[in-house]
């Protein structure tokens, strides 16, 4: 096992716009894989409850809802496993080759004609494909940069741009594939981007020096051992139970979401506890396991409405919103692009902001605070589209465009500076699974949402985006007035 000074050191520290060389693979290898998952999440819930004969699979609505949601949730959890085979076998390095081998082959069912059976097995590739892979590049681009560098915040904010760069193209090209040729055409495309970043990955892999390269917390032959009987049992637990439903045909979607939801709760909890209890987790390290508890809850709220892009927002978009210009309809799938290109625009103001304010600049707690007032105002923005329109007329697409724009400066609050604050509060045992336990944020704010689609149908447009943008307001001013007592607990770390 290498030291902190010893990767660094290995690593050129010049050569990509003032950043470590590094950055710039895996800044190309996240914009391909970026490009693959949003490509296809883009058109995915149409492709769900689209009638058989405008090439969907005709799924009930909110049933196509639920399961993305759990889709989503999944995806995030399964950065837990992806966590913690880079941290105890493989290394991250080759976690991410592996975890882009199996994305790519998940896309590739999507783009074959197969139906519902190949839409499950495909979520089952991605699903473990994106967990090895998503946790293991953000851990990896940490590693780039000394503990005390200025620039990591700025670096993890360009890092971010490269995910929003590939997110704004692929809705765009795959919406117009699957507008011209079909959903498999579309899926096809986002195969395509998830192999050309596995080429760019493997050709630039030196840039990366130690980064990666080996297992930080490897198994001893004695835990080996325990790990495959454990792997064993849990999968003949799995298997049995799976069985058990089906039979007493409890093996329902609505059922299984309740499921997802639990979890997406309860593990996070139980990992934090696993961490804070752990011998290798030292004094300092376990005070800012808890200074990271609030900002954990404050994720989880702002994904819980971000992430409705693609579920909620998204049938918004498709059913309720006016997709017709100067006689041109355009795919609903080009509204997922605003997010991305909002933050491409941003993120380098964000990032020269960052570096300019240095110390002086808010607290990460207060940045997390002021995200929510914005993911907040975003879902009132939705409110205010529906009762200024008038009834029986769809809405202007621009309300719609308001409310992805609040959200992204929110997101831009949020996402690469917590990106960047799990890299420095993460206790050095367990790098990768702290980074994965920042991604069960959006996992639990998903697994939240598999039940939250199900009520949408249940009450007025209006209470549903008021209630959950008001809590996210109140939950916001509640950070605020404790950042103090978090920044005191992250022990040095700004």
């Amino acid at each position: 096992m290498y030291s902190k000074e010893e990767i660094v050191k290995s690593v050129p520290q010049t050569g990509f716009v003032g950043q470590p060389k590094g950055l710039f693979t895996l800044f190309f290898t996240e914009f391909w894989e970026r490009f693959s998952y949003y490509g296809m999440r883009a058109i995915l819930l149409f492709y769900m409850y689209y009638s058989l004969k405008d090439g969907g699979l005709g799924l009930d609505r909110t049933q196509a809802n639920i399961i993305m949601s759990i889709y989503g949730s999944l995806i995030y959890m399964s950065g837990i496993i992806g966590g913690w085979i880079a941290d105890r076998i493989t290394g991250t390095r080759k976690a991410i080759f592996y975890g882009g081998i199996l994305i790519m082959i998940g896309h590739i069912l999507l783009a074959l004609p197969l139906g519902a059976s190949a839409l499950y097995l495909s979520m089952f590739f991605i699903i473990i494909g994106t967990g090895l892979l998503k946790p293991n590049v953000s851990s990896v681009v940490g590693d780039l940069y000394a503990p005390t560098d200025a620039r990591r915040d700025s670096g993890f904010s360009i890092f971010y741009m490269g995910i929003n760069l590939g997110g704004f193209t692929a809705p765009l090209l795959v919406g117009l594939f699957q507008k011209n040729w079909g959903f498999h055409a579309g899926f096809g495309v986002a195969a395509v981007g998830m192999f050309v970043g596995l080429v760019v990955y493997l050709m630039s892999q030196k840039n990366l020096g130690l980064a990666g390269s080996v297992a930080p917390n490897p198994l001893s032959d004695a835990e080996k051992k325990t790990t495959a009987r454990n792997f064993i049992i849990g999968s003949f637990v799995i298997l049995a139970l799976g069985a058990l439903a089906y039979m007493t045909g409890n093996a329902s979607v609505e059922n299984f979401s309740l499921l997802i939801t639990f979890l997406g709760v309860m593990i996070p909890i139980v990992f934090i506890t696993y961490m804070y209890r752990s011998p290798k987790t030292n004094a300092d390290e376990k005070s800012r396991l808890l200074a990271y508890i609030p900002l954990f809850i404050c994720a989880v709220m702002f994904w819980a409405i971000a992430e409705q892009s693609s579920t909620i927002l998204a049938t918004f978009i498709d059913t309720r919103t006016d997709l017709n210009l100067w006689g041109f309809e355009i795919p609903a799938a080009w509204f997922q692009s605003f997010n991305p290109l909002f933050i491409i625009t941003m993120a380098p103001i964000f990032a020269l902001l960052w570096t300019k304010l240095g110390d002086t600049g808010p607290s990460t707690p207060r940045k997390f605070a002021y995200s929510l007032f914005f993911a907040g105002a975003s879902f009132l923005i939705m409110i205010a589209s529906i009762v200024l329109t008038p009834e029986g007329d769809l809405v202007n697409p621009l309300w719609v465009v308001l409310s992805i724009f609040l959200l992204v400066i929110g997101e831009l609050l949020l996402s690469p500076v917590g990106l960047s604050a799990t890299t420095k509060l993460a206790p050095a045992a367990f790098a990768g699974q702290t980074m994965a336990l920042w991604f069960l944020a959006s996992a639990a704010a998903q697994a939240i949402n598999a039940q939250l689609v199900r009520v949408y149908e249940l009450v007025s447009e209006t209470t549903y985006f008021g209630v959950l943008g008001g809590l996210s307001i109140v939950i916001g001013l509640i950070i605020l007035f404790i950042s103090p007592i978090i920044t005191k607990a992250m022990r040095g770390i700004k």
